[in-house]
């Protein structure tokens, strides 16, 4: 293959670091670095390894640069290059870099009447791609009811905004739509945006709310961050000021169309 060194060193570029993307692999950092420095050649196994992570086949290496980064690009795609939404994705890859992490989020809902939905997400870079995994657990036991909802998307960066686009993992899937705004590069702990999806106990009803995410860092107590999830009321102590303040204001009124229409 007399284009591994330089496909492999365009892989990694599309990643957040060489540290990262070992981790992701399970490779040893430096047994990687001497693979991309050309002084050996990885084994048949660990070339499977790093092709199943990009989501090629181990002969794509071979490939001249020009074709390999047209085979990496679809293979991070998964359609068609001629998917004109998908190409959308990641716009800003270096700005939207600065907002990798974890999130516990905040927004309002019709299925909760004067309650802020707290929920978590993750966002990641994997293949050229920002991905957004986020976790919703909701539970009333008044009315018996504990739902776990899981979302996957992705994540695009235009013009100083971060535009998400997420499905319901599971039968009944469905998908949001959130914009979010970031400050300048001092304030990075709060995205606020808004939200627009679906309400699940009101017949189904399109909604749009205020939505704020609070950056909780790259490594969090995971358990932690998950117990925190649910409704809360606006006068719960468990809310940030920052976020009491944004979805408390009477302009954050949730917009819901009628059944009737």
């Amino acid at each position: 293959m007399p284009h591994l060194v330089e496909n492999l060193k365009i892989a990694c570029a599309t990643q957040r670091s060489i540290s990262h993307l070992c981790r992701a692999i399970d490779i040893n950092r430096q047994q990687f670095n001497r693979y991309i420095n050309g002084q050996t050649r990885p084994s048949p196994h660990n070339l499977a390894r790093i092709a199943n992570y990009f989501d090629i086949d181990t002969d794509d290496f071979g490939l001249a640069p020009r074709l390999f980064r047209e085979r990496l690009r679809k293979s991070v795609l998964g359609v068609n290059e001629g998917s004109e939404l998908l190409k959308a994705f990641p716009g800003n890859l270096t700005a939207l870099r600065r907002h990798i992490g974890y999130f516990q989020t905040y927004h309002r809902s019709p299925s909760w009447p004067g309650m802020v939905v707290c929920s978590c997400s993750r966002v990641i870079e994997q293949g050229g791609l920002v991905h957004v995994k986020s976790m919703e657990r909701l539970r009333d036991p008044g009315n018996g009811i504990q739902q776990f909802s899981k979302y996957v998307g992705l994540a695009a960066f235009y013009r100083n905004r971060i535009f998400i686009t997420e499905r319901v993992v599971g039968p009944n899937s469905m998908l949001s739509q959130t914009i979010l705004l970031p400050f300048d590069q001092y304030q990075r702990v709060y995205l606020r945006g808004t939200t627009m999806g679906i309400s699940w106990r009101r017949e189904n009803l399109p909604y749009a709310s205020r939505m704020i995410w609070r950056h909780v860092g790259v490594e969090p107590d995971l358990r932690e961050l998950l117990a925190r999830c649910g409704p809360l009321p606006l006068s719960s102590r468990q809310l940030p000021p920052t976020v009491r303040s944004f979805l408390a204001d009477p302009s954050a009124e949730v917009y819901a169309v009628p059944a009737e229409y």
